[in-house]
């Protein structure tokens, strides 16, 4: 073996597995893993145990484990608690949105006020104060115009009774008899469960009553603060901002304002267009309170999202048959007939004007908004959507759009395009 440039010899001992040369100037060894070499008295190396405590040593836990683990129980306990607030958490912060996009709402007519030389907290105040009386003016009206209606009812419901009976017998040759069907009615197994289940549930409908004030009321004064503490909010929101974003962000609610004002505009049109055609209808069947029910049919049917069509034809139909069981058939008609020219014709271009976006985009927004939050972000879809798309659209990079028939909806005649390639030869070789 060589060893320094020389070459030695030496003996081999094979104690333990190892091989060791030795020589007369140079030794060269395999130094063990797990045992260690100890020379005797003659000079030969021997191997001694090495110590006890070593495979424990290499046992041993690394010290970051612990510290990794803890760290790993704690993210978890963060992330379970961070998802148990956010569901506890949720109604509020529905509460919240709500009132953020009705202080959008409003925030024009108290610009105006503000710029006038009004406070802006008594601006809001007003604002809010002219809100809350035409709500309490309508349910006013509306309250003493079904509780009329009610008392009618139940005072001719035997009169009408008698009619239906009548024509039912006389169409289709039966014998049946008001006193029969009363008392069938009146004893039946249905409506005795109806009452009792009724009567056991009067508490969850108060606490439910209660539930909606109370929510009525938060949306309210969030609203207030929103409206009347817009600037502060703002600057709030751009302080914690660099000069570049501030001025992103206050383009973004500018124009979150100026959607959402063209999104309530756009309810109210179509609001009023519904109450004028609902009111020519029951004013020519002779309906009473012709125009409560049109102001009826008109808001909720463009305010409350999903069923608030449902709910604004039920009341006239039931009004109209305290007068005629065939006039309630010609509301429905009229109602079923309408609500389709409002979907697809003036609801899409109204919408579209006034939020500047495809219908087939709001159309799609709706569901989406539905399906996400249910009836408030069918509410509030259409201006999110429309907000979003108009702060989207300045960083979007647009080209000028090639002249090509197709482009316009016209398809290339391919006579006139080989004309065309034809003349351009020509003009090529000329």
């Amino acid at each position: 073996m060589l060893s320094g440039g020389r070459e030695v010899g030496g003996a081999a001992d094979s104690r333990g597995g190892r091989i060791f040369w030795t020589g007369v100037r140079h030794t060269c060894r395999v130094a063990p893993t797990e045992e260690t070499l100890s020379p005797d008295a003659d000079g030969v190396p021997t191997t001694a145990q090495a110590p006890k405590d070593a495979p424990a040593q290499s046992a041993r836990m690394p010290r970051w484990l612990p510290r990794a683990m803890v760290l790993a129980l704690a993210l978890v306990a963060c992330y379970r608690l961070a998802t148990w607030a956010f569901d506890q958490l949720t109604g509020l912060l529905l509460n919240v949105l709500i009132a953020f996009f009705l202080a959008l709402a409003i925030e024009p007519a108290v610009d105006r006020m503000a710029a006038r030389g009004v406070r802006r907290g008594l601006a809001t105040g007003l604002v809010f104060i002219g809100i809350l009386i035409g709500a309490a003016g309508f349910f006013t009206l509306l309250g003493s115009m079904l509780a009329d209606q009610i008392m009618t009812m139940v005072q001719d419901f035997p009169k009408y009774l008698d009619q239906v009976v009548s024509w039912i017998n006389e169409t289709f040759h039966t014998r049946l008899s008001r006193l029969e069907i009363q008392d069938s009615m009146l004893h039946s197994d249905w409506l005795q469960s109806y009452v009792k289940n009724s009567a056991d549930n009067v508490l969850d409908v108060s606490a439910q009553v209660l539930g909606g004030l109370f929510r009525l009321l938060t949306v309210t004064l969030f609203a207030f603060y929103f409206a009347a503490d817009g600037p502060r909010l703002r600057r709030a929101l751009c302080s914690v901002l660099p000069p570049s974003r501030q001025t992103e962000v206050l383009r973004a609610w500018e124009i979150a304002v100026a959607k959402t004002g063209g999104y309530i505009y756009s309810r109210g049109l179509m609001a009023l267009i519904s109450g004028v055609a609902h009111y020519i209808l029951l004013e020519s069947l002779g309906v009473p309170y012709a125009p409560a029910l049109a102001v009826w049919v008109g808001l909720i049917s463009q305010f409350i999202p999903t069923i608030g069509t449902y709910l604004a034809g039920a009341l006239p139909m039931l009004i109209a048959f305290t007068i005629n069981p065939w006039y309630a058939i010609w509301v429905l008609v009229f109602v079923v007939v309408y609500q389709q020219f409002e979907n697809y014709l003036l609801q899409p271009r109204i919408t579209a004007r006034t939020v500047d976006i495809h219908p087939a985009v709001s159309f799609g927004s709706v569901i989406a908004g539905t399906a996400l939050l249910g009836a408030v972000g069918a509410l509030i879809a259409i201006p999110a959507t429309a907000t979003l798309q108009a702060f989207l659209g300045a960083y979007i990079k647009r080209y000028d759009v090639t002249d090509d028939p197709r482009m316009h909806g016209r398809t290339r005649r391919r006579g006139a395009s080989a004309l065309a390639r034809m003349r351009h030869a020509l003009s090529r070789r000329s």
